[in-house]
């Protein structure tokens, strides 16, 4: 076992002369066994960590499926007493048991995919303005809080916000292009889903954009490209994978969406016309009927809504990392 001893140098005999032997080899047995003992609690450690994440990968996993489980066990008097008709059903009259899901299937994805539509613009210009042009400083810090701000205000509040501000603009706009001017509808939904999910893209695409390598740019630039053409030809090749994730997680964001679409949808159940009809979502459809709901079938059908909003979400994610992986590769 290596003892400690001083720095100074220490003699012994070798066969015919002495030959003098650095004390300070003596050290680095002592730091060897030391890195051996070090390297044992880190192979430990990292054992202790890996198993840990597998266990929260598999929490997850077995959550994910308990959901599902759930939804379906909880749909199975639907599905038998309604069967695949219950999904392009036009009709949901619960007084005379006629349950049909496709009005609310239709009125959420024209909600989703308009608010997607007008949110992409304001994302990708946040994105690019923050992540580009003024990373740094006290407005563009301003701006990056007030978009993160955005995705922290409760739902209810943008309802709120949307039945005294937003619904009569609309309205007003309905009037001066010739449509019923109601004011409630898939329109008012789509524009305040717009707002809220602005914040998903642009921050992730800040990100992504703020990690494009310096060389590449400089480059660029050195070569007589403009601002523009820098943009365009490099940083947003180098980050469409993750704007195209930012946009898709922004379209999960508005598929959920419930209270605020409640509350400027209108809460009509009949096949929406345009844009500017009145209609339900199947998340604002649960919330408005479920603890009303007292017969079996009733219960169970909008149990039913909720899992086919659980497998529409599950195949446009799948679509999407389709679509990255293909942008990716």
């Amino acid at each position: 076992m290596a003892t400690p001893v001083n720095n100074e140098l220490l003699t012994r005999p070798d066969n015919t002369s002495g030959r003098v032997i650095s004390s300070s080899k003596l050290p680095d047995e002592v730091k060897g066994t030391k890195r051996v003992r070090r390297s044992h609690r880190q192979i430990r450690t990292e054992n202790v960590f890996r198993r840990t994440l597998i266990i929260v990968g598999l929490t997850m996993v077995v959550l994910v499926l308990g959901i599902l489980i759930t939804l379906i066990v909880q749909s199975t008097p639907s599905i038998k007493s309604l069967g695949a008709a219950y999904l392009w059903g036009k009709t949901w009259d619960p007084v005379r048991d006629i349950y049909g899901a496709l009005p609310f299937l239709v009125g959420t994805i024209l909600t989703s995919f308009l608010a997607l539509a007008i949110s992409i613009p304001f994302s990708f210009a946040v994105a690019i303005f923050l992540g580009e042009y003024y990373p740094k400083g006290w407005f563009p810090d301003l701006l990056k809080n007030t978009v993160e701000l955005i995705a922290a205000v409760p739902s209810v509040i943008y309802g709120f916000w949307g039945l005294a501000v937003l619904v009569p603009i609309v309205r007003s706009f309905e009037s001066s292009i010739g449509v019923s001017s109601i004011g409630y509808g898939i329109f008012s939904s789509s524009l305040i889903l717009a707002v809220m999910i602005i914040p998903y893209a642009a921050s992730l695409g800040r990100s992504m954009i703020q990690m494009v390598p310096s060389n590449l740019k400089e480059g660029a630039y050195a070569l007589g490209a403009t601002r523009w053409e820098v943009i365009r030809s490099v940083i947003l090749p180098y980050t469409k994978s993750g704007l195209f994730a930012g946009v898709l997680l922004s379209l999960g964001r508005a598929l959920g969406e419930t209270m605020a679409v409640t509350m400027v949808i209108g809460n009509t159940s009949f096949m929406p016309k345009n844009i500017f009809s009145t209609g339900n979502t199947m998340a604002s459809v649960i919330a408005n009927e479920l603890p009303e709901a007292d017969k079996t079938v009733y219960n169970s059908a909008l149990i039913e809504l909720g899992l086919v909003l659980f497998l529409v979400t599950v195949v446009i994610n799948m679509i999407g990392k389709r679509v990255i992986s293909r942008f990716t590769n």
